[in-house]
C-alpha cells in the first residue's frame, strides 16, 4: 500500500487531483497524469502510488472528462479552455506556483485517452514536456468517432468528422526536427486496435531516427489497469531516470 497522500485542488475551476509523497524528491520531480475515456483515478491504484513514493514523485491528476486532451473546445470539460490549454498552461502555472517547479522537471504520464493526450502535448511542446510515458495509447481515436456508445459523444461535437479526428492524432504532430527527448511508448499485443496505432508511431519515430524506448510485446491483460498496473513499474522507472538526467543536463 502505498503510504502517500491523495488530495483534491481546483485549477481554473477545475477539478484536479494532487498526489503527495511521504518524501518528495528535493528537486521538485512531479509528473502530470491525463486519464483515458472511462476518467479512472490512479487514487485507486496502489501499483502507481507505490512507485511515486519510491521516487518521491508528486502528481498532478486533472480531471477533463472525455475531452481527448484535445486543442479544441469540449463542452463536458469547458466552454472556454481546451483540455490542451489548460494543461499546457494553468496546470503547469500551477505546479511552478505551489512548488517551484519548472519544465524539465515536469513529466507526462497518460493511460489509453490520456495516453495519446500526453504524446501530443511533448510533440507539440517538446521544450515544455521533454519526458513522456505513454501506456496503452489510443492514438488512432478516429477509429471510435462513429462508435455508438456514449463515451465518445463528446468527440463527435469536437471533430466534424473522422478524418477531422485523423489530422489530429499525435502521430501527425511529430516534428522531424523538434521532439522530445525522452519517450517512452507501451501497449499490450493483445490490445487492438491500440496496439496497431502505438506500432505505427513507433514506425514512423524510428524511420525518423527520433529516439524512443517501446515495449510492444509484454502482456499483461489487455487495455484497461490489469495492464496499466503491470507496466507502472516500468513506466514510472523510465521517468524518474530521465527526470534525473535532464536534470543533469540543464
Amino acid at each position: 500500500m502505498s503510504a502517500g497522500r491523495w488530495g483534491s485542488v481546483s485549477i481554473a475551476g477545475h477539478e484536479c487531483e494532487i498526489y503527495e509523497p511521504p518524501r518528495p524528491s528535493g528537486h521538485g520531480d512531479t509528473v502530470i497524469y491525463l486519464h483515458g475515456v472511462h476518467l479512472s483515478r490512479l487514487a485507486d491504484h496502489a501499483a502507481f502510488g507505490d512507485q511515486f513514493d519510491r521516487f518521491g514523485l508528486r502528481v498532478v491528476a486533472p480531471r477533463a472528462g472525455r475531452c481527448w486532451w484535445a486543442d479544441r473546445l469540449c463542452p463536458e470539460f469547458d466552454p472556454q479552455l481546451t483540455p490542451f490549454r489548460f494543461v499546457q498552461q494553468d496546470v503547469v502555472n500551477f505546479i511552478a506556483q505551489t512548488w517551484g517547479t519548472r519544465p524539465p522537471a515536469i513529466a507526462l504520464l497518460g493511460t489509453s485517452m490520456g495516453g495519446q493526450g500526453a504524446l501530443r502535448l511533448a510533440f507539440r511542446h517538446p521544450n515544455t514536456f521533454p519526458i513522456v510515458a505513454a501506456i496503452s495509447p489510443a492514438i488512432d481515436f478516429q477509429w471510435r468517432y462513429d462508435d455508438p456508445r456514449d463515451d465518445y459523444e463528446p468527440m463527435r461535437q469536437m471533430y466534424a468528422d473522422a478524418e477531422a479526428a485523423r489530422q489530429d492524432t499525435a502521430t501527425l504532430h511529430v516534428h522531424p526536427l523538434n521532439w522530445p527527448r525522452n519517450l517512452w511508448l507501451a501497449c499490450d499485443p493483445a490490445d487492438e486496435p491500440w496496439h496497431e496505432s502505438t506500432s505505427k508511431l513507433h514506425m514512423k519515430l524510428a524511420a525518423l531516427g527520433i529516439p524512443h524506448e517501446y515495449d510492444l510485446e509484454t502482456s499483461g491483460g489487455g487495455h484497461g489497469f490489469a495492464y496499466y498496473n503491470h507496466m507502472a513499474p516500468a513506466a514510472i522507472g523510465f521517468l524518474a531516470a530521465r527526470l534525473e538526467q535532464e536534470r543533469r543536463r540543464v
